[in-house]
This record gives structure tokens, sequence and C-alpha cells, in this order.
């Protein structure tokens, strides 16, 4: 799906679930940049606040140039679509001044920064309560912002809050090399999504009472949510190396691997039908579901993986799910861009590049799926400080001569 296209017009005409929500967003890298733009795409309008330099996201690699030749890089272009960007310095007094004044025609502010900063630049919660009551303040950071959290000082990236919830070590056992970072940033999207409940439900609230709060997401704590059979499993006596009551495998086929989940005894059942395996139903050594993970390599990987060597991952999958078992083909890369479900529910939005390249840059698309809430148009990240002098103008009435001292000065840019 391209920028600018929309995918189902017929909805059109019934807008969007948050149009009118206007979030003003002090926001870098993706934790926070993620939910907010979720939330522009179901119709918030988001000014993005940048610091002179911009988003830290803007360096990141791989990367692109942007019309004047400046590095745009992934982590900005994947979290930034429907944005517009607005550089301004907030150490300094009147750049302080200029967004507390912005704040007034807003619903939300959103920021991410270190625990503490924002209440020492006087951008804190309190501060922007003092302008107006009625806005939802959201904060986003990797040991939270209230209580009494021993890390609270601590900077954090989604690997390192992953870590700490004990994920790593689980999956790999006691005494293996924990491997970091093994699905991408689960940490920073875990946190987006609490974060845009924490919006939704605020909001509502917001409706009821005439009164904003602050919402404070953590990322550790929306990372000890995700990875919730870490402790549930430790309080039912399951330790990491304990025998598995699932079997939850990679097989392969004869054109690489696919993943098999057999967690039932009547799962097992038709998986000893499909592979033609009937006698395992009556081998003493295969009774239980522990069992099946402790003579997987014996007995049942041979046999799987001798069924599945004339068949494509695909063609094994097909098998395996038409006799009621969950199963899925591991994809490369080129074959999830080329994925035809993935273009039949437009999970990849092209965005193109203005430095040469022909290729398109790709975003992922909106996972929420609405009947009667349209898919696109979407526009592009902003370029850095691109809307700084249209927003000021708009919302503060500030002058041309004003913009360009305040540029000047340093103040915004």
């Amino acid at each position: 799906m391209r920028l600018g296209e929309v995918a189902n017009e017929d909805a059109l005409p019934f807008g969007r679930p948050l149009d009118g929500v206007r979030i003003l967003a002090l926001e870098q890298m993706q934790a926070l940049p993620y939910a907010t733009q979720l939330l522009a795409r179901l119709g918030a309008e988001v000014v993005k606040i940048e610091p002179l330099r911009g988003d830290l996201g803007r360096t990141s690699m791989p990367a692109m140039q942007d019309p004047e030749g400046r590095s745009v890089g992934a982590t900005f272009l994947r979290n930034n679509l429907d944005k517009r960007s607005v550089c301004v310095d907030l150490r300094r007094p009147e750049g302080r001044d200029l967004v507390l004044k912005l704040a007034r025609g807003f619903d939300v502010v959103a920021e991410n920064s270190k625990p503490g900063s924002m209440s020492r630049l006087g951008l804190g919660p309190e501060d922007f309560a003092a302008v107006d009551e009625r806005l939802v303040y959201v904060s986003v950071s990797g040991f939270g912002n209230t209580g009494d959290s021993p890390y609270r000082e601590w900077p954090a990236f989604a690997s390192i809050t992953e870590a700490m919830s004990g994920i790593y070590t689980f999956t790999a056992g006691p005494g293996n090399r924990p491997r970091p970072n093994p699905v991408g940033a689960l940490g920073d999207i875990s946190a987006a999504l609490f974060a845009t409940i924490g919006v939704l439900a605020a909001l509502r609230h917001r409706d009821r009472t005439g009164l904003g709060q602050h919402v404070d997401v953590a990322m550790l704590d929306s990372v000890v949510a995700m990875t919730d059979v870490v402790t549930n499993f430790w309080s039912l006596g399951h330790r990491p190396g304990d025998t598995s009551t699932v079997l939850l495998e990679a097989f392969r086929a004869s054109d690489g691997w696919f993943v098999l989940q057999v967690g039932r005894e009547q799962h097992f059942e038709a998986l000893a039908g499909v592979v033609d395996r009937a006698e395992w139903l009556q081998d003493e050594r295969l009774r239980s579901r522990t069992s099946w993970t402790e003579h997987l390599e014996d007995i049942l990987r041979p046999a799987i993986e001798a069924w599945a060597a004339g068949r494509t991952r695909i063609e094994a999958c097909a098998e395996l799910s038409a006799a009621g078992l969950a199963a899925g083909p591991c994809a490369t890369t080129d074959e999830v861009v080329d994925d035809p479900h993935v273009a039949a529910r437009h999970m990849l939005v092209e965005v193109e590049r203005p430095d040469g390249v022909a290729a398109p840059v790709l975003v992922p698309g909106n996972p929420v799926k609405m009947s009667r809430v349209a898919e696109g148009p979407e526009r592009r990240p902003p370029w850095i400080g691109e809307h700084t002098d249209e927003v000021l103008a708009a919302e503060l009435g500030l002058s041309v001569d004003r913009i360009d001292e305040l540029r000047a000065d340093g103040i915004v840019a």
C-alpha cells in the first residue's frame, strides 16, 4: 500500500474515531513514537516536538537522505507517519514557554524522557496541569516516573528491560548464554501499546470527570506483562530447564524450516495420523505430554522430518493445519515482503525515497482493522522542523519576524 492510498474508501464518510483529538508529543526513538503514530492512524492530530538537532531516531542506521541531504534513520522512518515536526530547544526558558503555550490547544501531552527530566525543565505533569487541568499527560520511560523503583535513574532501551523481565534466561535455559533482543523492539512496542490504552482510557475518564491525569507507563512493567509465563510458571513450580509440557519446535522440510506446536493429547493423536505413525499412540514412552519433549530427538523429530522431507514448508503446514494442528513456515525476509496475507491486509506501507533510490522504504501498516474506519491516506514522516513556522503561526499567532527572531536566537529551528 502506498502513501496517499485508501484501502477501504467506503468507510471514508464515517471519519476516524480520534478525529479532533490533538497530541503534543515530546518524544524520541520508538517507545512513545510508535504509540503516537498508532493514535494518528486512528485520527489524532500529532505535533512532534524535536530538539534542534532532531529526534535521536533520525541518526539510527540503516538510513536514507532527506531532500536536504540529511540522514533519516530507520527508527525514525517507521515510527513517524502522519505527524508534523516542530524543533524547539526545551532547555531554554523561551522554548519551555512556547511549548506550555502550545499545550493550551491540545488534549494530550506525551513524553518519553528519563524520569524527572521534564519536571526539571518545567515541563512536568504539574506544569501542564497548571496550564489546563483537562490535559492528559503521558510518560513512557524504562522504569516509571511514579513509585520507588531502584532502577529509576538507569538509562533503558528495549533490550535492557527485556533482559530484566526474565524472558532471556527463561528461554535460554540454565547455564546457556541469553540471546539479547531476539524479536526486535518488544520492550518499545509493548510500552507503546500500553501507553495507547492509557491515553484512550484517560480521555474517556476526562469525558466523565472533566479532568486530565498523569498516565505513567514503564517499559519494564510492559515487558513483565507481555512475558507473563516467566512469573506465572514460576508460581506454579516450573523452573527454567524443566521438561516442557508443550511440543513446540522447528522442523526441517525440503526448502527450510517450519514451526509446529502440539499441546494436547488430541493434537498428538492427529500428528501421529498425519505423519503415519499410529504406533506412537501405543508407545509407553510417549504416554505423557512431558514425554513428547523428552523423546523429541530420538523418536519424534526423525519421523516428522522424514515425512516433511518430501514437502515444502507450505505443503507441510497446509497438511498439518488441515488436521487441526498449529504450524507455520519460518519465512525469510523476502518472503514476508512478498507474502499474500501481508499484502491483502495492507501491512506494508511504501514510503517513496527522495534521494534517488527507486525502491521505497517499507513501514509496517496499522494492525488495527476497523470496518467503519478507512485505512489511509497516510503522510510521510516529516523532515526535521518542517512545520515549525506553520505550527507557531497557526497555534500562537506568531509573526514571520518573531519566528525569525526565535530562530536566530537558537530557540527554534
